[in-house]
Formats: C-alpha cells, structure tokens, sequence
C-alpha cells in the first residue's frame, strides 16, 4: 500500500502536472471504484485543479467551487501519467482523470478491488475522511508520547493505526522498528523514556529519508514503480536475508493479511517472536532465540549431508 512517502511523490509529480489545469472529464471504467453519488462524479468535468494534498494515505485533488475528489489506493492501487491519447493500461484500468496536460490512470492489479474515489462538496465533507492521525513531521516529542500512549497496543500496531498516526504502513513501520531498535509487539505503554525518543526519532527520519529517496529517485518523471517491497529497506520484505547492523537473518511473522518483519538480534534481544502458524507445526521445537534457530539450520544441513 502507498504509504506517507510515496503519496507525497506522487503529489509532487501531479502538482507539476495539473495544479491550475482544467479537468475536462472522469471516465470511471469500474463502478465499484466510485463510492460516492452526491455531487455526480460528472460535476467535476470542467473544473480547474486548485489544490493537492494528502489526508493520512489519501490523495485529494481540490477542484474550483469547494469541490473534492478523494483517491484511496489501497494495496494493490496505482497511478500512472500518459500523454493524451495513449494506449489504455489494458485490464488493470479502473478510471482516467482527463486534464489539458495529459491524462492520469488509476490502475489496481488483483483481484480484489478495494480502491476508491469520491467526490464531496465543501470542507466539512472532506474531513469526514481524516482518520485523525498525528502527523509526524509536524509534531513534537511530546504530541507523539500522547498519541502512541493513548491506547495500549503493540508498536506496530499503533504506528500503523491511522487514527494514532497518519501516513505510516506495514512497510514503513518495519522500518521505523528496526532502527528504534524495539520489538514490534512490545506494548505502547510499556516503552520507557529512552524508548521513546528513539522511536520518535526513527519515525521522523525514516520518513524524511524515504521521502527524499524517491523522490531523488522520480526525478521529474512521475512515479513509475511504486512499492512496498525494496531492496535497499532493512528489514521489510527481506525475509531471511541479513540485517543490514547484524548480519542474522530477517524474521517474519505473518497474521491475517499483514506480517511484521523484524530483526531479533537488534529488536528483540536474540528472541524469536512466536509465529502462530509456524509454531503450532512445530511446537517443542519451535527455536526460541537466533542461536537456537541457526543451530537447527546446521544441524538439518548436517542430517542431509
């Protein structure tokens, strides 16, 4: 899922585009996409772009006459930008927002579709979209103590709650665990001072490096890979490949349709997190710390041999 740093790329590459350009027409190829009927969608043909700007991992477009559409991507949605008249993006197109300068496609790959788009009249129709999130960059220490101890959940629960934080994801709080150096299921009322100031300073610069990253990365292109899973992360999709600190192999644990990817030499003092699945299969000898886990690496490789 596009999460703080790549929506605000994909703002900046628009706000190249389109900010002060007339939209003249929306072609919504799905119906499911559309989740709002009142104004029509059709009212914003004609309207001239005036504002972008990002609502946690929204992206709102503000049209002329206080009018909004409102674009969740979700996880598989995407944005791509072609000159007029390109050829359609094939199956994968769900809409096309047609401006004078060009023509932007929302595509979602999959099977399910989950992305969506409204259009609301006025202020206070929008923000019934803002889930409330802190939004990091703009606060201090002691704005996010408040917001990450509000409630009792794990860390990696609470930074992906988009009522606590704004922006962040599975991918980028992987990331923001890993260098605070803390357990993903460590409660959010358990950290102490210390703690604390890490995570706040590992979300801010994590954010911030990301941010710059990719957009060094676009250039004056418009984002053409967009995606959670990068080789240069530490710990986020890098599932039994070495930290980048340590050396000892990424670990995984996997629930619902999320997993949580974690060091645990560096996040854990050498302990492994239990995996539901993994650890019902194997029950006693299920490996408690790193070293347990490498031994029985060389003892099954010895076996084989």
């Amino acid at each position: 899922m596009p999460e703080l740093p790549d929506i605000v790329v994909y703002l900046e590459a628009l706000e190249r585009r389109v900010r002060g350009r007339r939209l003249e027409r929306i072609v919504v190829r799905d119906p499911f996409l559309l989740r709002s009927v009142d104004p029509p969608v059709d009212a914003a043909a004609g309207r001239t772009l005036v504002t972008l700007e990002r609502l946690g991992k929204r992206l709102v477009l503000g049209l002329e006459d206080d009018l909004y559409l409102v674009i969740h991507l979700m996880i598989a949605g995407r944005l791509q930008w072609r000159e007029r008249g390109a050829k359609s993006p094939g199956r994968i197109a769900r809409a096309v927002f047609e401006f004078e300068t060009g023509s932007l496609w929302l595509t979602e790959a999959g099977t399910k579709r989950r992305a969506s788009l409204h259009l609301v009249a006025g202020r206070e129709a929008l923000a019934r979209f803002d889930p409330g999130g802190l939004e990091v960059l703009d606060a201090d220490l002691a704005a996010f103590t408040r917001a990450l101890t509000r409630e009792s959940h794990t860390l990696k629960r609470a930074l992906t709650d988009p009522r606590l934080f704004s922006g962040i994801g599975n991918a980028y709080s992987d990331e923001i665990l890993h260098r605070a150096r803390l357990s993903p299921f460590k409660l959010s009322r358990q950290v102490d001072a210390d703690e604390l100031r890490r995570l706040y300073g590992a979300t801010r610069s994590v954010l911030m490096e990301w941010t710059a990253r990719l957009r060094a990365e676009t250039g004056d292109r418009f984002p053409g890979k967009v995606t959670a899973f990068r080789p240069e992360m530490a710990v986020h999709g890098r599932y039994r490949l070495p930290c980048p600190v340590c050396g000892s192999p990424v670990q995984r644990i996997v629930y619902a349709e999320n997993e949580a990817n974690y060091c645990a030499r560096c996040q854990t003092g050498g302990q492994l997190l239990a995996d539901r699945a993994l650890s019902r299969l194997l029950k006693s000898e299920w490996p408690r710390t790193i070293e347990e886990l490498e031994q029985l690496g060389v003892t099954r490789e010895r076996g084989r041999s």
